[in-house]
């Protein structure tokens, strides 16, 4: 990939990022991801489909409910929001080059800053578009997904597509036509839809029946523009449960399939699953990915990771070496994303003030994807892993087992069948082996 750089450097004295392997003390090296290996048939560059968030490492100023901004940014020093615009973009195209990232993400108002005019909004959007285009070009990057920020302007306090006053919604609308549009004119692999505040604070005042069916008319409407226009990708929906508002409707990845289940969508639709919205629902990561992968829709996903002693999302960059390898088990025997990738929505921490910490966190969170990813085909090689749940469940691939989930036994044979065999012996889980298991491997 070819370093891009504007008028100016932003990040001086950081070359291009590359695989030293694991005896590697650079810490501006990869020590475990190298693009080119093979990995479970594919390559890590291929599997991962690495995606640097925009809004995170280039908009993210480090400030908090308690505190101001504490990362001060060289990009963000014209007055004029257009060069403003393109100051940043020639930042992230530097860092993201400089990173061997391949892909990048994006919300409309990530790129560009948005007024209360849809018109100059559109004309501002499509000026960035434009400068995005030669960017890609010049580097390679693509677009791993784009969508709209319908949740942080003021208008959206109740939600964009299940806001109560239709002005809001056609505000909503007008902000998803204009992403889709921007998405496709650069070559977008995919399209999110997170709903951010598409839920309520109170049941006293919503009418939640009324409220999702206009979200389920909404995505039909965008998912039709985008098709008539030529969007060849994939839709995603981001599941999360509360915060902003106290509940959401796209709770997590069952419920989200329910819904698109029951409004037609599931077609047309693939979960983005996110870490710590996994975990801010009470589940763990490795359970939302089966969820997804067992109904066919595990998409892509935005890697991240939560704080056990806090009740928010607080998008840190992954570090469980455990965690990440029990994923990669799910992901792997699950036949890997559906049209998206590993996505870092994930921020450097309010007191990381130097720029080169940008670069350890995404090098950190890449090596233990790529380490997860070498553990997990080790393990799966192995063929115990496999060979303990195969056989945990052999009752049911022989006999009267097999006829049960055939569909050939009634209630009654069932009730038979307990008198004839009487009390079953106590088969033990091996829970504990199978964790030591894991971490033999890694």
């Amino acid at each position: 990939m070819n370093i891009i750089k504007g008028q100016k450097e932003f990040f001086k004295g950081i070359g291009q990022i590359e695989f030293e392997g694991q005896q590697s003390k650079n810490p501006f090296a990869f020590r475990y991801y190298n693009p080119k290996q093979v990995v479970a048939g594919k390559t890590m560059e291929e599997y991962f489909k690495f995606a640097c968030s925009y809004w995170h490492s280039f908009n993210g100023d480090g400030s908090d409910p308690f505190g101001g901004p504490t990362h001060r940014f060289p990009w963000d020093e014209s007055n004029d929001p257009i060069t403003r615009a393109k100051d940043k973009m020639d930042a992230a195209f530097e860092f993201i080059s400089k990173m061997n990232i391949p892909y990048y993400c994006f919300h409309d108002v990530d790129l560009v800053d948005y007024t209360d005019n849809v018109l100059e909004n559109e004309k501002r959007l499509a000026t960035i578009v434009d400068y995005a285009k030669e960017k890609q070009q010049a580097s390679g990057v693509k677009l791993l997904w784009g969508t709209a920020n319908l949740f942080s302007h003021r208008r959206y306090m109740n939600g964009a597509a299940t806001n109560p006053d239709f002005q809001v919604l056609t505000h909503g609308a007008a902000q998803v036509k204009a992403a889709l549009d921007a998405t496709i004119a650069l070559g977008g692999e995919n399209y999110v839809f997170w709903g951010g505040r598409e839920g309520y604070m109170s049941l006293l005042n919503t009418n939640m029946k009324r409220e999702q069916e206009h979200l389920a008319q909404f995505l039909h409407l965008a998912k039709d523009y985008a098709r008539k226009n030529g969007f060849k990708g994939t839709f995603f929906i981001e599941p999360k449960p509360c915060e902003p508002t106290k509940h959401q409707y796209d709770y997590d990845a069952a419920t989200v399939l329910g819904f698109l289940i029951q409004y037609d969508l599931l077609d047309d639709f693939k979960l983005n699953l996110e870490v710590n919205h996994a975990t801010l629902a009470g589940h763990t990561f490795q359970h939302e990915l089966q969820v997804a992968i067992d109904a066919g829709k595990l998409g892509s996903i935005d890697a991240n990771r939560g704080d056990y002693q806090n009740g928010w999302d607080t998008d840190q960059f992954p570090n469980d070496i455990n965690e990440l390898t029990e994923s990669m088990l799910i992901i792997l025997e699950g036949g890997g994303f559906q049209g998206g990738g590993v996505n870092f929505d994930a921020k450097i921490r309010r007191n990381s003030t130097d720029p080169q910490d940008l670069f350890y966190a995404h090098i950190g969170g890449m090596d233990l994807f790529a380490r997860a990813l070498l553990t997990a085909e080790r393990i799966l090689e192995d063929g115990e892993y496999r060979k303990i749940r195969t056989d945990r469940y052999a009752s049911f691939d022989r006999g009267n087992g097999a006829s049960f989930e055939q569909g050939a036994l009634t209630l009654e044979s069932l009730r038979d069948l307990a008198v004839e065999f009487g009390e079953p012996q106590t088969i033990s889980g091996r829970q504990e082996y199978l964790e030591n298991l894991i971490n033999r491997y890694i």
